[in-house]
């Protein structure tokens, strides 16, 4: 796992694509500080701009870091959330600005998987994280659902099963400052 990892730091710290295993589905990954890195998901992706991406950090402290103001709530969303769930979150700070939707709002997840985790706390920034497929078709449930064009548009592809079978894409939650909750996606 570690030569996997410090092959996605190389790859990260230059502005490249990495495909990965996350906490859900496998991920297409880049710097999410790294707004030419931003710009190769959404070409690859084929997707417009104006649909936002999710970024995955490591803890909380990391989590205060590129959010203005965090609702309360959101502690006790993460705390008690059965399966990984996302958080829409208003005011991201530090990151860059073409992974800020329209409405200045951010998705964030903080990722449990180990191999994320790891990854996150050694690269010390978020991480893209964008299911692996082009936009509008199925998000692949394994590894050997990923399109070609997918495999080949990364600068690398991590070597690793995911640790969970889940497959299935995050829960997501819309979280403002003024205390409205609003699921997205269960």
């Amino acid at each position: 796992m570690i030569e996997e990892i410090n092959n996605c730091l190389t790859t990260l710290k230059r502005g490249g694509l990495i495909l990965y295993p996350t906490d859900t589905v496998w991920g297409i990954g880049c710097d999410a500080t790294n707004a030419d890195a931003v710009d190769k998901v959404f070409a690859l992706k084929k997707r417009a701009e104006s649909k936002s991406l999710i970024s995955l950090v490591s803890d909380y402290k990391m989590l205060n870091q590129f959010v203005e103001e965090i609702p309360e709530v959101a502690y006790d969303i993460l705390k008690y959330a059965a399966k990984p769930t996302t958080i829409i979150f208003d005011d991201p700070i530090r990151v860059a600005e073409n992974l800020i939707a329209e409405d200045n709002s951010l998705a964030i997840r903080v990722c449990k998987d180990p191999f994320c985790n790891k990854l996150i706390r050694k690269f010390r920034k978020p991480i893209v994280s964008t299911s692996a497929n082009i936009s509008g078709q199925p998000t692949p449930k394994s590894f050997d659902q990923i399109s070609p064009e997918i495999l080949k548009g990364v600068d690398y592809v991590v070597n690793l099963q995911p640790s969970k079978k889940s497959a299935k894409p995050s829960t997501i939650i819309k979280l403002t400052l003024d205390g409205k909750v609003q699921i997205i996606r269960k």
